[in-house]
């Protein structure tokens, strides 16, 4: 955030006011020369400018900002209040227009409007990186995650692209599908220096929830022998994950409202105000509309909480990552315990992928633990796996000899087949040759290596 304006007394109140007002990194200039240099070198997420300055005025500074910068709000203080100057401002690309002296309010609504959409539009170039490019900033952020589900990668480049938002995450999915776990990617991509700390709230009532979250003051109730900081203190500059949020009752929620709209709570027992600046990611495995629908979660607490908010899919919708879930936790298991880790036979994936797993990946992980415990060495069958049938056998597949993909493969390919025969034909025309392989195939050169490399392992 960058405040620009050439008298220092309405630099320092300027400034005061936004950190006070939870708004952080505050930078102001009072040389107007500054401005475009610094913005050159440094990224703002909104800028309040100064409409008469000497050197260089507000005006050539917001033309060249919209042309050298137009991701950045600017908002333009000025003590000429006529309808002129406010036309010409708006015309220029200004965001907002406020008219010395400015209301605080008004000042610090208008900041946090301009900074939160210019915190949608980095979010939104970043997505569009994403997709075009398909990569990962921050991987090893991802690194205790098991997928190679399109649907999970997804999910990873959205936490990626809000990384340096500090407004709430909620995660909605069903019990097992690995919310904490998203969680702390979250924690882990956003780079913020303080813990991560959890709190499930299912099964608390107002008084526990209060006490835990927000601590309590020496001789608050009949017990309290000392004081104590609450989890919400412990998360300082870090991440505060609340689970099963879904099951708070309406207290509570209105507590955690207070805490989301102004940063600020109360220990139990203490009229002292406490301010706190960690991040909240809340998750649930419940309904948000069937529960606002009903009257049993607040619309205004979901609203602030669904700042950013994704889904995680079941596993039953990403059964690509079964395969690698498996063989994951069977070594895990199979090295805890132990023990040889056994083959799992293709038949094993074929009759898992037919289950519904209500408890997704953590009800794979007891079937796996279950199945390696009780295996004295030889490779998984289905009868390893309790309540778990064997897949139908598939009937054969009717030979087409009209089609050139049977003669060539006896059947319908895969196209992962397909793909190896072609690579093998176009390495054959060329004699081996890369370069003219990856022409004829119509891929790049070190997109070829990269193929070939896999095929030999």
């Amino acid at each position: 955030m960058l405040v620009v304006d050439d008298e220092p007394g309405i630099l320092n109140e300027v400034s005061l006011l936004l950190a006070s007002s939870d708004i952080p990194e505050v930078t102001t200039i009072s040389d107007s020369r500054q401005v475009l240099p610094y913005l050159r070198e440094r990224r703002v997420s909104a800028v309040v400018l100064d409409w008469v300055m000497p050197n260089v005025s507000g005006a050539e500074i917001l033309q060249s900002l919209t042309v050298e910068h137009p991701e950045v709000p600017v908002i333009v203080m000025t003590a000429m209040g006529d309808v002129e100057t406010a036309v010409a401002c708006m015309r220029q690309g200004a965001f907002d227009f406020l008219t010395k002296p400015v209301d605080p309010n008004r000042l610090v609504a208008s900041v946090k409007k301009a900074m939160h959409v210019s915190e949608l539009g980095q979010q939104n170039r970043m997505l569009k990186d994403y997709l075009l490019a398909d990569t990962l900033g921050n991987p090893d952020a991802f690194a205790g995650i098991v997928t190679e589900s399109k649907k999970m990668r997804g999910i990873f480049q959205y936490i990626e692209a809000i990384a340096s938002s500090r407004l709430p995450v909620l995660i909605t999915g069903e019990t097992g599908v690995g919310k904490e776990l998203l969680a702390r990617a979250v924690h882990e991509v956003s780079g913020v220096s303080g813990p991560f700390i959890s709190l499930n709230a299912a099964g608390l009532d107002d008084f526990m929830f209060s006490d835990t979250l927000f601590g309590h003051k020496k001789g608050a109730f009949t017990g309290a022998d000392s004081k104590r900081d609450g989890l919400i203190a412990a998360a300082a500059g870090g991440t505060l994950f609340l689970d099963e949020i879904g099951d708070l009752n309406h207290a509570s929620q209105i507590k955690l409202l207070r805490l989301l709209q102004e940063r600020e709570y109360y220990r139990l027992g203490s009229d002292l105000l406490l301010k706190s600046d960690a991040r909240i990611v809340a998750a649930s495995n419940m309904d948000f509309t069937a529960l606002r629908g009903a009257g049993t979660f607040r619309n205004d607490l979901y609203f602030r909480l669904c700042a950013h908010e994704f889904r995680v899919p079941p596993l039953r919708e990403r059964l690509e990552d079964l395969e690698v879930l498996v063989d994951y936790f069977v070594r895990q298991v199979a090295t805890e315990q132990e023990k040889p880790v056994p083959r799992v036979p293709p038949a094993v994936i074929a009759a898992l992928q037919q289950c519904s797993f209500p408890g997704n990946v953590r009800e794979l992980y007891n079937m796996v633990h279950h199945a390696v415990t009780c295996n004295d060495g030889a490779p998984l069958s289905v009868a390893d796996f309790p309540g778990v049938a064997p897949a139908p056998a598939r009937a054969p597949q009717p030979v087409d000899c009209g089609n050139p993909l049977f003669a060539l493969f006896g059947k319908f390919p895969t196209v992962l087949q397909v793909e190896e025969y072609l690579i093998a034909e176009a390495m054959k025309l060329t004699s081996g040759n890369q370069t003219q392989a990856a022409e004829l195939l119509g891929v790049t050169r070190p997109t070829l290596n990269k193929r070939l490399k896999q095929e030999r392992h």
